[in-house]
């Protein structure tokens, strides 16, 4: 346990940044697998919209600082692979 009364409110603050980080990363995981999975089951209209939907929760996580640009360009990416693979 912390001695000062700024140490404990750090540990604090990163408990709450912890909790925040983690709803962030895993709305983010679960859009990129719902796209995955529409894209396997091989419904295009659905996995578009998904992916339309994952994009946005993506892109709201790297304002807020809880993913890099550059991760959340790779993942857009990997989806968006994905789902060119689909016939029309």
């Amino acid at each position: 346990m912390p001695n000062k009364k700024s140490a404990e409110k750090r540990v604090l603050i990163g408990e709450r940044n912890r909790l925040y980080n983690k709803y962030w990363t895993s709305r983010c995981k679960t859009a990129v697998k719902n796209v995955i999975a529409l894209v396997a089951s091989g419904n295009k209209e659905e996995a578009t919209k998904s992916f339309n939907i994952a994009q946005s929760v993506i892109d709201k996580a790297v304002v807020k600082g809880v993913m890099h640009k550059n991760t959340a360009a790779r993942r857009k990416e990997l989806m968006s692979r994905r789902l060119k693979t689909l016939k029309v």
